[in-house]
């Protein structure tokens, strides 16, 4: 079992799930489980390099084919155990992020956000779905999961969306639409880009004093096991922050050509950094009293260490070998 910090326990909720990737708590109680994978990708992981990350990843039990389902779980008596459980929804395309606005039900499956009819208490959506607008996805693919959440006044619907790359090594054109978080109107379906140069946010959240959107970021690799740190932030409207032509604001990736040090001069610094391949993958806001608050250190104090290294020393340790995890 996971240690607890002082003053919290862990308990055993449910178990004997299929590659469980994300939960979500309905407004009563039931907690959605979605049980996936990602999808067929023809195009990810091609030469050796692919062919390694492919064996680490199948040892870690991430290559395995989709359960492609929500599976619902209710502890009923609230003792911490989830007696009941269901399948709540399935035939899906690698879900990942849910959300729900009244009596309709989101699901973020790797190319396209879904809209279900939701009856509070029910075991199982029973009506017929429809897209509500698509997502970046295609034969690579390379970050598959979509994170979602919904505005605080429920009219928009806002969709992570991971690079198709480590560092934009299968080009530009690869990227479109992607490294970023897409805004999406709930009652047309039309999306427009919110902010992007995020290499693969995973989770979102918002803040409840300010109703400013947080999201954490996993940052790119095989730049050393000191660098690049991940990061958590606060995701500004209209907002770019770097990648892949920087870290950390003006951090140059001096990989990725051509250089564009007019968009590196606009990148935002992120707000805490978490540390270098710690892959966060999800965060929770709370207006207080939930866990105690240790005091926040200064903007940027965790990485400050590895970002005086020198360039050169940042190139000379490119060799070492990148830490591995499905979200990086």
């Amino acid at each position: 079992m996971p240690v607890a910090a002082a003053g919290t326990s862990v308990r055993l909720f449910a178990d004997r799930l299929d590659h469980p990737r994300w939960v979500y708590v309905l407004p009563n109680g039931d907690v959605l489980v979605a049980e996936t994978n990602a999808p067929q990708r023809p195009e990810q992981g091609q030469g050796i390099k692919g062919f390694v990350m492919k064996q680490v990843m199948k040892r870690a039990g991430a290559g395995t084919p989709s359960a492609n389902r929500i599976t619902l779980l209710r502890d009923a008596d609230g003792n911490g155990e989830a007696e009941t459980r269901a399948v709540f929804i399935e035939n899906l395309n690698s879900p990942f992020g849910m959300a729900l606005v009244g009596d309709r039900f989101y699901v973020a499956h790797t190319d396209a956000v879904w809209e279900y009819p939701y009856v509070e208490g029910a075991m199982r959506i029973e009506g017929a779905g429809r897209k509500l607008a698509d997502l970046p996805g295609g034969p690579l693919n390379h970050h598959w999961t979509k994170a979602l959440i919904a505005s605080l006044d429920g009219t928009k619907l806002y969709a992570t969306v991971g690079s198709n790359s480590n560092a934009a090594e299968n080009g530009m054109a690869a990227e479109e639409g992607r490294a970023a978080i897409w805004e999406i109107d709930r009652a047309s379906g039309a999306r427009r880009l919110f902010a992007n140069g995020l290499r693969n946010p995973n989770g979102m959240a918002w803040d409840p004093v300010s109703n400013t959107l947080w999201t954490v970021v996993n940052e790119r690799d095989e730049l050393g096991s000191d660098l690049v740190p991940d990061y958590l932030t606060s995701v500004k409207d209209g907002g770019f922050y770097g990648w892949p032509y920087s870290w950390y604001g003006s951090y140059v990736d001096a990989r990725v050509k051509p250089e564009r040090p007019d968009l590196v001069a606009k990148a935002i610094v992120p707000d805490y950094a978490l540390g270098a391949h710690v892959a966060p993958l999800g965060l929770v806001a709370s207006s207080g009293g939930l866990f105690p608050l240790p005091g926040a250190a200064p903007r940027r104090k965790v990485a400050e260490q590895a970002m005086a290294a020198p360039a050169s020393a940042a190139s000379a340790s490119a060799t070492a070998e990148p830490a591995a995890s499905a979200a990086s």
